[in-house]
């Protein structure tokens, strides 16, 4: 009996981290995900349309976690209503969420107020420290890193260069972007830029989801190009952006690579896939224990020159030499 005993007693401590690991393999983890304005609509599925959301969705695939199977991945948008923000970070806490992917600073900031204790990972948005959503970018604190858009605004004035360089005739230049962007450090390192450059600056200020009376105001004052600010507004509407570019024959640099995929003539940025997919890596060590107070903040580590020749082409432009030695990617 006694050597039962031991037996019995074997068996169960070898099966006991054995039921442990099959315990842990079979959790479901709950990661939501909060775009600005983007509809739902593109988010969802196994292969989302949205292309940012889909580069997140294969990140996390192959990193193991698989929508449906071992992690439940709640898709939320403002969908240009800002106001929204603290209620869908609200209702993503009361479900329990492990982890909230934010987009942006402002988004961040709202999610913060209403949640210290769950992680968040914000994704875009610049100085995280300065926007008060971490203490320091080595060392975060609290509930929330990420991975920064960009950190020093300068990266804008190089877009406006850009620009400038590659059609060095231009003079009147609509900045298309929020009123918020023209008169925070973004907009007076363009403006700067635009003095030393001989150019003509000026606002034509559209709000998340309307955008005729920015059009208007870039015909009223007779723009020969547009600047593209990196508002999430932009990469929702950025059809409408470069439909609208298009058809008034404007030389335009943005943010997002898909606009320049759409028809855009130029963009340059930090690599937004690249900072999707590094975020999937921090969701995966924040469900495996780790704390935001202790993953840095990530600044990007790719910048990209996309150039479309198909387009300027048809603005009849013959972009630079020096220009297009440097791009990363040229659209035929």
């Amino acid at each position: 009996m006694r050597r039962i005993g031991l037996a019995v007693v074997l068996v169960l401590s070898l099966l006991a981290p054995l039921a442990a690991a099959g315990q842990q393999a079979g959790r479901v983890h709950r990661v939501g995900v909060i775009l600005t304005t983007s509809p739902v609509a593109e988010m969802s599925g196994p292969e989302p349309v949205h292309p940012l959301m889909n580069t997140f969705v294969h990140a996390l695939r192959a990193l193991g976690y698989v929508d449906g199977q071992n992690l439940t991945l709640e898709r939320r948008s403002a969908e240009g209503r800002f106001e929204r923000f603290a209620g869908i970070v609200a209702e993503l806490v009361r479900l329990k969420t492990d982890v909230i992917v934010t987009v942006g600073i402002p988004m961040t900031q709202r999610a913060k107020e209403v949640t210290t204790t769950v992680p968040i990972v914000f994704v875009g948005g610049f100085d995280p420290v300065a926007n008060g959503i971490v203490q320091s970018l080595a060392r975060p604190g609290g509930n929330v890193t990420g991975f920064a858009f960009f950190i020093d605004p300068e990266i804008h004035a190089k877009r406006l260069q850009i620009l400038k360089e590659a059609v060095p005739n231009i003079s009147r230049v609509a900045f298309l972007g929020e009123k918020s962007e023209w008169e925070d450090s973004v907009g007076q390192r363009v403006k700067v830029a635009a003095q030393a450059l001989g150019v003509e600056l000026f606002l034509a200020e559209h709000t998340p989801t309307e955008y005729a009376e920015a059009f208007r105001i870039v015909i009223r004052q007779r723009a020969d190009a547009l600047f593209v600010t990196s508002a999430p507004s932009n990469y929702a509407n950025r059809r409408l952006v470069v439909d609208f570019a298009t058809r008034h024959r404007l030389p335009s640099i943005h943010a997002y690579r898909e606009s320049v995929e759409l028809g855009g003539l130029m963009e340059y940025a930090a690599d937004n896939h690249d900072l999707f997919r590094r975020a999937a890596g921090y969701i995966d060590k924040i469900l495996k224990g780790a704390k935001p107070a202790d993953l840095p903040v990530q600044q990007p580590t790719k910048f990209e020159l996309v150039i479309n020749l198909k387009t300027a082409k048809a603005l009849g432009l013959t972009i630079p030499q020096s220009i297009l030695l440097r791009a990363d990617q040229i659209i035929q």
